[in-house]
């Protein structure tokens, strides 16, 4: 049982994922992801055994280091995966995107709810084969190793909000500092304004008081909407309604902020599933608070507006 976290989060995560499992998992493992790294070269040419190496410092990276206190079972670990596009590669220098995705279990059920879908445009880091990569609470000891914690303690912040209201503080404070430490070292993708979508705009759509809202749909959309289905899907699915109230708000103040197409990415997919079997009166109501918002994503509103009509 996760000690550190509220009670009611560690033991819904436990009652999660350890009904038929729970007998092996009575080590307890502080360690905290399970993540699938792929480290993708089919844009660059020449010898590929740097990114091989690469790609296994950079999984037993995020899958030996404990970031956190807080205690996991095996069975409890996070699912999550990074998925390096490299670019460019000059001289040890390495350019690219990273695709991060995590997943949530769903209260009762063997269905898993993306939680983060997001695409990082801005990742350039120096990496010589062989380096070790260093986990430091208090200091930056690379870029490359910047990113990581970045996303890691993005998976948990985003992970902990969701099971219990703003769960994730403390791993939004650790964001707060990498980020800060980041931008000491005049990089892209650690500025303030630089851009919209970097790991700065990521950190302020999630704490600043303006867009913060995202923070308590996070709760809502998945402990009293998608946990309670198996109990009441009419209940569950109100609750995911209600919860999506926040996007307006959050539209109105900041249009451009990157929490709209995160959430995009993570859950348009799985709205349309949701509202499938809805009454029209649910559909039409969530269909046109999504719509000012996504103008571009016809077909998947559609769906939604039509529901298993268009099935």
């Amino acid at each position: 049982m996760r000690k550190p976290r509220p009670l009611s989060h560690s033991t819904l995560r436990a009652v999660f994922l350890a009904v038929a499992a729970w007998i092996a998992a009575l080590g307890v493992n502080a360690q905290e992801l399970n993540c699938e790294v792929t480290v993708n070269t089919d844009q660059v040419t020449g010898s590929k055994q740097t990114f091989e190496t690469l790609q296994q410092a950079i999984s037993e990276y995020m899958n030996t280091t404990v970031f956190t206190n807080a205690q996991f079972a095996a069975n409890e670990k996070i699912e999550c995966r990074l998925f390096f596009t490299i670019k460019e590669y000059n001289d040890g220098n390495i350019v690219g995107d990273l695709q991060v995705q995590s997943l949530r279990p769903v209260y009762n059920s063997s269905y898993t709810s993306t939680l983060i879908n997001f695409k990082d445009t801005k990742i350039e880091f120096d990496y010589t084969e062989g380096e070790p990569l260093i986990f430091s609470v208090n200091n930056m000891e690379s870029q490359l190793t910047a990113i990581l914690n970045f996303y890691a303690y993005l998976i948990l912040a985003v992970d902990f909000d969701s099971f219990s209201p703003r769960g994730g503080e403390p791993y939004f404070e650790r964001l707060a500092s990498i980020v800060q430490m980041a931008q000491s070292s005049g990089e892209s993708g650690w500025k303030a304004f630089e851009d919209t979508k970097n790991r700065s705009a990521v950190l302020s759509s999630y704490t600043d008081a303006s867009t913060s809202g995202i923070r308590d749909m996070l709760y809502t959309y998945h402990r009293q909407g998608l946990d309670q289905m198996s109990v009441s899907v009419d209940k569950g699915r109100a609750a995911v309604t209600e919860s999506l109230g926040a996007l307006s708000k959050v539209a109105q103040v900041a249009p451009m902020s990157v929490a709209l197409s995160m959430f995009r990415d993570a859950k348009l997919d799985e709205l349309v599933n949701i509202y499938s079997k809805a009454p029209a009166e649910e559909r039409t109501k969530v269909y046109k608070l999504l719509e000012p918002i996504y103008p571009t994503d016809t077909d998947r509103l559609e769906k939604i507006r039509k529901g298993s009509e268009s099935r």
